[in-house]
């Protein structure tokens, strides 16, 4: 089944890692999403608002503005508290899954991580579900 470019999913991909960054775009551009990208939380903040995405691949550690306080942001903010944040990191330590929640992610994602792994998770974040409060 073909996806009309019209009606492609919006992945906002936030990393200050070029080649992070680039291959998770190239690939989930190459699996059918519209994809833009942000090397800091200002940027990501400033993508989302202007136009929001489906949902948000954040890195956590980020120059200027890090993830988490891009995701407290992005999710006190009326016009993008609803859009869905995947948490990216590569420094996985007790805890950091749970205060990536507190800052608002949905979902949390120890790098590196698969790009086929990475487009699973976003199919089943994006995709309507009536258990989305079970675990």
């Amino acid at each position: 089944m073909t996806v009309p470019l019209t009606h492609r999913q919006r992945v906002l991909v936030v990393d200050d890692f070029d080649d992070a960054r680039e291959m998770y775009a190239e690939y989930l551009e190459f699996v059918g999403f519209q994809v833009d990208v942000a090397r800091n939380g200002v940027e990501a903040v400033e993508k989302a608002q202007g136009t929001p995405p489906d949902i948000i691949l954040m890195d956590l550690s980020l120059p200027v503005m890090d993830g988490w306080e891009a995701t407290r942001r992005l999710k006190q903010d009326q016009r993008t508290r609803n859009i869905p944040v995947m948490a990216l990191s590569g420094h996985v330590l007790a805890g950091n899954a749970e205060q990536a929640r507190q800052a608002g992610a949905d979902e949390f994602v120890a790098k590196p991580c698969l790009p086929q792994d990475l487009e699973d998770r976003i199919r089943r974040m994006l995709k309507p579900s009536k258990s989305k409060n079970q675990p």
